[in-house]
């Protein structure tokens, strides 16, 4: 059976039946069409325990894969062979023997509570030729770190999301299928209203939170891209969207934050994946030192 047919019905099922997101689609197209190339194969009937693992093994010895690139390729090859089972396509799934390398446990990468403060300054304080892009692009990194929002879900987020009545942002659908309520503290308010009504005079009318500068359409992937790289080249110190979003955890930790109201604010599916942050932030632990009973001697 051609490999690549088999892939097209597997992605229609995964999105039609499965309910999987787009980028989850693309990484399992990638994912497999990468395999059939570093293997050679074409046809089903040719995979085999063998070029499987020389495929994992030519990863972490050629291509130096790290282990969550392994990790990756080996979920998305072992859904796809459990789907090609479960069709009579195979009768057993070769990657069940492929070990898994020990996933290596680091803290995650954030900013201080300056640089934050440093990073919004310096966004408000771009040189734009335009208004609409001061108040815009302030209340998109506004909204990374006083609200921790990924960047899918702030590129999703519409107009009716943001209740400012309520001090409110409603996430419609974020990773793993949930909804969630985050609420807006009054500095974010600030910044969104200023771009909300910038906005408003501008006509901007599509149903997106995040309108384009030049057209009545939502702010683009690639636009926030470009956006991300110019504010990292003029701040001087790397960042990412998501070391924003890891930022917004540590500080809401270090302000006092208990763990179980971070977790739904960040859409944690299990509360195991908040506590790392525990760990990251060392103030919230100098604060829990200072309530050991003998400080006092």
């Amino acid at each position: 059976m051609d490999i690549e047919i088999l892939l097209a019905k597997f992605c229609e099922y995964s999105l039609s039946i499965k309910g999987y997101s787009i980028n989850t689609i693309k990484r399992y197209r990638y994912i497999i069409t990468c395999f059939c190339r570093f293997a050679h194969v074409s046809e089903l009937s040719q995979i085999t325990d063998e070029n499987v693992r020389a495929v994992f093994y030519m990863g972490r010895t050629e291509r130096k894969w790290s282990v969550n690139t392994f990790i990756v390729y080996h979920k998305s090859l072992l859904v796809f062979f459990r789907w090609c089972m479960k069709q009579g396509y195979m009768a057993k799934n070769p990657i069940l023997d492929i070990e898994i390398p020990k996933k290596e446990k680091r803290l995650p990468l954030k900013l201080t509570k300056q640089d934050s403060l440093k990073l919004l300054e310096l966004v408000y304080n771009y040189p734009y030729q335009y208004p609409f892009l001061r108040y815009r692009n302030h209340a998109i990194f506004s909204i990374f770190i006083f609200a921790g929002l990924r960047k899918q879900e702030l590129l999703n987020l519409k107009f009716t999301d943001i209740d400012m009545d309520n001090l409110t942002i409603f996430v419609d659908q974020g990773k793993g299928k949930k909804d969630r309520i985050i609420p807006i503290s009054f500095t974010l308010a600030q910044s969104l209203k200023r771009y909300k009504d910038e906005r408003k005079r501008l006509n901007k009318t599509n149903p997106e939170f995040f309108s384009s500068l030049r057209s009545n359409i939502g702010f683009t992937g690639n636009g926030l891209k470009k956006l991300v790289d110019q504010m990292r080249k003029s701040f001087g110190i790397p960042f990412s969207v998501h070391k924003l979003r890891h930022t917004f955890a540590t500080l809401m930790l270090e302000g006092g934050c208990d763990i179980y109201s971070l977790s739904k604010m960040m859409g944690h599916s299990d509360i195991k994946t908040t506590t790392i942050y525990l760990s990251a932030s060392a103030e919230h632990l100098r604060s829990q030192m200072t309530k050991h009973p003998m400080n006092d001697l």
